[in-house]
């Protein structure tokens, strides 16, 4: 059976041919230690560094260069700016460091301090890759899309956005409301969940969707298989509706989307001794116990020391 996100059990072969590395950045946030680390180790070893395009403005950090024309593309802030590295990783078929730089999220996976280590090591051949899937959008009325992370219909001005959601041909539900969010299993973490949606662990195969607030009925988030096909219907709008695919707007009055899953599209770097899924956003407080159950692991923890 395939899997949303593969990885692999033995490392890669030795990279230590790496000549180039591409690298996006955050646009505010202070890189001087990342970047710093990425020079020096770079430098020593005589390898390029250009920074590959993004769809935001970035800080210009080096010389601009192609993701196809490099064996491996970094990114310096959140998870964000990894979303960025990965659509260009996906498109040029080129694996994607994330390193976090004040991050929240999940996908950034390498803290500063180690970058130099997480460097050497891919250089190494000593890391596992991790196979992302994303989502594939055809869409009536513009050119298709795809989404890493997820694709949000919102509505555009004031009102509702009236959609009609169908799987496999079948009616799910007919809603007026904010809207609804389509997730990658990487994606349930983000919006999704924040929505009332599902977590889905790695591993997990299909995708998410989760209506946003609406005007009455019941139509809860729905997990479809990796194999179905969600038919998406807004072309009746009153108030118009856009479209944001990966936190990025993609267009308004958004039609009929047919939406599938795609399995293993991009590739990140990561490495055998990094935290679970569930460990970090625990650890990020984005996964948050009972306040009764803290208070009493607290008093416990207090009557412990006063024991001792």
């Amino acid at each position: 059976m395939s899997t949303s996100v593969q990885q692999s059990a033995t490392p890669r072969e030795s990279t230590q041919g790496l000549r180039r590395i591409g690298v996006l950045v955050h646009p505010t946030r202070n890189l001087d230690e990342p970047l710093r680390l990425l020079r020096e180790w770079t430098q020593e070893r005589g390898i390029e560094v250009v920074q590959i395009p993004a769809a935001y403005p970035q800080r210009r950090v080096a010389d601009e260069g192609a993701a196809a024309d490099c064996d491996l593309i970094v990114s310096i802030g959140g998870d964000g700016t990894t979303l960025a590295a990965l659509r260009a990783g996906s498109v040029a078929d080129r694996p994607v460091l994330g390193i976090a730089c004040g991050s929240l999220g999940a996908l950034a996976n390498v803290k500063v301090a180690g970058a130099s280590r997480a460097l050497e090591r891919f250089s190494r051949g000593d890391w596992l890759p991790r196979r992302f899937p994303a989502l594939s959008i055809a869409r009536s009325e513009a050119e298709p899309l795809f989404a890493l992370n997820d694709l949000a219909i919102v509505r555009e001005t004031g009102g509702q956005v009236r959609l009609t959601a169908l799987v496999d041909g079948t009616l799910f539900a007919r809603m007026a409301g904010d809207g609804a969010v389509v997730s990658t299993p990487i994606g349930t973490s983000g919006y999704a969940i924040s929505a009332g949606g599902p977590l889905f662990l790695p591993h997990v195969d299909g995708f998410v969707f989760t209506p946003l607030p609406k005007h009455g009925g019941f139509a809860p988030p729905l997990v479809i298989a990796s194999r179905s096909e969600l038919v998406v219907d807004v072309a009746g709008a009153f108030a118009g509706a856009r479209i944001e695919v990966d936190g990025q707007i993609a267009g308004v009055g958004v039609g009929v989307l047919t939406i599938t899953f795609r399995p293993a599209v991009v590739t990140q770097v990561s490495f055998d001794d990094q935290e679970p899924l569930l460990a970090g956003l625990r650890r990020r407080g984005i996964l948050l116990d009972s306040p009764r159950l803290v208070a009493e692991a607290n008093r416990t923890g207090v009557n412990r020391r006063a024991e001792t």
